[in-house]
């Protein structure tokens, strides 16, 4: 397949003409992933230790939407197939987004380097290998690292999922949904970390107490927590991630010139020791385009393919409203076209309601050198449809590249299990030069857009404004409201600007400014109108 190429080989099934040949049982495996419309080439079925290439396992390119897993111990290969699996999708037209906790996904960008080991693979399995590069664009949360800055709006990431991040209980996790409420009634745009600061200490001050008693009877002490927590957090560099312009997550529903899909590679080496703050970012990209996108039911092809690595990290000590939330977005955003992966090491990583919409199941090597080990195998062995294979013995013996696989057919149906020989994938198996990625990230269209920060009038500056402009009793409130419209002491002048439920956010480019509705969703992030 060349650079140019909009549709990769794995357009039509590949003929078996060597399948009278095949093991019977052997046979029964292939005749299931003889898929009639367009499918994704994984690799070739392995059976009785032999790789057969003219048994060729596959995805159809309709049922990526209805998720999946790919698990494996460390140094199996689970990388590798996502680069394989990606680089098929952007082929086919499908925007897809990787989140590259190693950073080692950026040489999707780049053709591969063919040598011996390649050439086997490739021989093996019956690939025509031809080296290519496909259409990336490379972000990093904050800035932080190689890429264009992803940024959130404390008002956009919501209470549940800030509470997730500063690993507040249940009770604080309340409390700070209260807060918002409160900022929201009053006018008090959440743009940052300093702005909901401003309002926690607020509340927490002399004059602001009284407000409490208003908003539910939010304590003064675990409002002095949730502050602690806010301090703490902002004083570990997390300061970067929160403010404008906020990332538009429609970028990532993009296609290339030539038709073909845009990995959005989001870079998180510089992240790898805040696994609390990556895995709900990803949430919150998620979570943003299910609220945006409409319904468009069963399509020929995905709108987008999210990989979400590490996904472990994402369910470590989460609350019981968090997991419900997960578990509905996950399986609701299958009709807004979004096909949702899960990386992770077993599938016991993955609570069990959420595994459960998990369709499409490629699982690498597990070890067996401990007793938890075993219970971790012998559960995963449980999540897989009846075998013609001893699964115990056959997933602790895969190789490197090698997987076994289940996915939906065409009718939706799980289709036979499959030990297989992964593809080579065509792309630069290995991270891009640091200097040929930051040019690469500064010719980005992108660039331009949310590059540089931006720090407007929000929360901190208005709360911060009161003691200087409202000296007078509050008496006088009434009268001195339409002498000085402008005032930003007045909570009337402030609800008047907002009257409509709509606030004013920065738009997606510097200098243009579009409405925000503050109607929270199930994790406690607004909806936008784009």
């Amino acid at each position: 397949m060349s650079d140019s190429e909009t549709v990769p080989q794995a357009t039509a099934p590949e003929t078996a003409g060597s399948a009278p040949a095949l093991p019977q049982e052997a046979l029964k495996i292939a005749s299931g992933y003889a898929f009639a419309g367009p499918a994704l080439d994984l690799g070739a079925l392995i059976w009785d230790g032999n790789c057969l290439p003219d048994a060729q396992v596959r995805i159809p390119l309709p049922m990526l939407n209805r998720h999946g897993l790919v698990a494996g111990a460390t140094g199996t290969g689970k990388t590798k197939t996502l680069q394989l699996i990606a680089e098929q999708l952007s082929a086919q037209g499908v925007p897809v987004f990787l989140a590259d906790i190693k950073g080692d996904l950026s040489g999707i960008s780049q053709p591969g380097l063919s040598n011996d080991k390649v050439r086997s693979r490739a021989a093996e399995v019956h690939q025509q290998w031809t080296p290519a590069g496909f259409p990336a664009e490379f972000l990093a949360l904050g800035g932080l690292g190689h890429g264009i800055p992803v940024r959130a709006t404390i008002t956009s990431f919501g209470p549940v999922l800030l509470s997730k991040v500063l690993q507040l209980n249940q009770t604080q996790e309340q409390s700070l949904g209260l807060i918002f409420h409160y900022a929201d009634t009053k006018g008090l745009e959440l743009v940052d970390l300093k702005d909901l600061r401003a309002v926690v200490a607020f509340l927490t001050s002399d004059e602001g107490r009284a407000e409490l008693k208003n908003i539910g009877g939010l304590s003064t002490a675990t409002a002095g927590v949730i502050l602690r927590s806010l301090t703490a957090f902002e004083a570990q560099g997390m300061a970067d991630f929160f403010g404008e312009p906020e990332f538009d997550t429609s970028e990532f529903l993009r296609t290339a010139s030539d038709g073909r899909g845009i990995v959005s590679v989001l870079e998180l080496p510089a992240v790898q020791d805040k696994p609390q703050l990556f895995s709900t970012f990803l949430m919150w990209l998620l979570a943003d385009l299910f609220h945006d996108l409409p319904e468009v039911g069963d399509a020929d092809k995905p709108k987008l393919a999210f990989f979400f690595d590490e996904a472990h990290l994402l369910f470590n000590d989460a609350s019981r409203a968090f997991l419900d939330a997960i578990t509905q977005t996950v399986r609701l955003i299958r009709s807004k076209g979004i096909g949702v992966f899960f990386v992770t090491q077993t599938p016991k990583d993955i609570p069990g309601d959420v595994l459960a919409q998990l369709g499409n199941r490629i699982q690498h090597a597990l070890r067996a050198f401990t007793p938890d080990d075993q219970k971790a195998l012998k559960a995963t062995v449980k999540t897989f449809p009846d075998s013609a294979y001893d699964l115990e013995e056959l997933l602790t013996g895969l190789g490197t590249g090698e997987a076994v696989v289940t996915v939906l057919s065409e009718k939706g149906a799980p289709t036979p299990v499959a030990a297989t020989r992964l593809r080579a994938p065509e792309s630069l198996m290995g991270p891009v030069d640091a200097t040929a990625l930051d040019e690469a990230v500064r010719s980005s269209p992108l660039h331009g857009r949310y590059a540089q920060a931006v720090d407007r009038e929000s929360a901190y500056e208005k709360l911060a404004a009161r003691p200087e402009e409202a000296p007078e009793p509050p008496t006088r409130r009434a009268p001195t409201g339409p002498r000085a419209p402008r005032a930003k002491e007045e909570p009337s002048v402030v609800e008047q600007v907002v009257g409509s439920g709509m606030f004013k956010s920065l738009a997606r480019s510097v200098g243009t400014q579009i409405g925000r509705e503050i109607t929270r969703s199930l994790f406690g992030t607004t909806r936008r109108r784009r």
